[in-house]
């Protein structure tokens, strides 16, 4: 089950949505969120110094002023964040801005929760899309919780596709999505696995499928199919999987073999999170 919740909290539109997704779960499972928003002091005094002020005074006034501006709309967030809580019934605890080193910060926190539930354009404070994207591949590369990515419009999870390649990170994240169930045991999953041309290759993947699909089952899943799907460009039929025609979330190992051992800081990565249309559900 998900008990504890981290939601990272910014201005970007997704923000609402990561919270209504993030009491949706606590409710169903009885859990608790903490709401963390943070003041990326790297990247603003990066911003004070590059303003062509001309002066180490100004540009240190500079900084001052945009930490504070930063620091007040972030306790903004947290308390609209707690709002939204309190007004759901669902608990809350440890909610902050944090002002530390951002990526192991999160990292931190991370370590004493279930699930962290963010939007896809979460800029942690971050002006750079390259720097957000590293830090993002950063926190799924190392994270000890799972990471829920959800776009600008609260997810109605029925139905789930697995990609799974019998990989050590796709069975991790097939594993820890059913011991945390995030959306209940009565979706209807698919497992789907790409595979090569060949009959051994479908034997295989056959096998995989089979293994994986008693798995869920073992864990209460009610409704669980299987998909074999023949292909020399797995990354490409995973980011199919993400458009919405077949499923309302995708759960994926956040790098493997057969192109996605690159996924972190690579372009599979880079894909699937901008080609996606539905949540994601990512571990390593």
């Amino acid at each position: 089950m998900t008990q504890r919740i981290l939601v990272v909290l910014d201005p970007d539109s997704d923000t609402p949505v990561a919270t209504d997704t993030a009491i949706d779960i606590a409710k169903r499972h009885g859990g608790e969120l903490t709401g963390l928003a943070f003041v990326d002091k790297d990247s603003i005094g990066q911003e004070a110094a590059g303003g062509g002020i001309g002066s180490m005074y100004y540009a240190e006034r500079l900084r001052e002023q945009l930490t504070e501006e930063t620091r007040q709309r972030a306790r903004g967030l947290i308390a609209q964040f707690t709002e939204r809580v309190e007004a759901e019934g669902v608990r809350h605890t440890g909610d902050r801005v944090g002002e530390g080193e951002l990526v192991k910060s999160l990292l931190d926190e991370m370590r004493t929760h279930d699930l962290l539930v963010a939007g896809r354009e979460s800029h942690f404070y971050y002006a750079d899309p390259d720097k957000r994207t590293h830090t993002l591949g950063k926190v799924l590369q190392e994270a000890a919780a799972a990471t829920l990515i959800v776009g600008t419009a609260r997810p109605a999870v029925s139905r789930v596709a697995v990609a799974y390649d019998g990989s050590a990170p796709s069975a991790r994240a097939l594993q820890k999505f059913a011991h945390l169930s995030p959306f209940g045991t009565d979706v209807a999953v698919e497992i789907v696995h790409v595979h090569g041309d060949s009959e051994a290759d479908r034997m295989a993947s056959e096998r995989l499928r089979l293994d994986a699909a008693a798995y869920l089952a073992a864990h209460g899943f009610g409704t669980v199919t299987t998909t074999g799907v023949e292909s020399s460009h797995p990354a490409d039929r995973i980011c199919d999987l993400a458009q919405g025609d077949r499923a309302d979330l995708v759960v994926s190992g956040a790098y493997a073999k057969s192109g996605f051992r690159k996924m972190i800081f690579g372009s599979s990565a880079t894909k699937l999170l901008e080609k996606a249309k539905v949540p994601l559900f990512l571990y390593h």
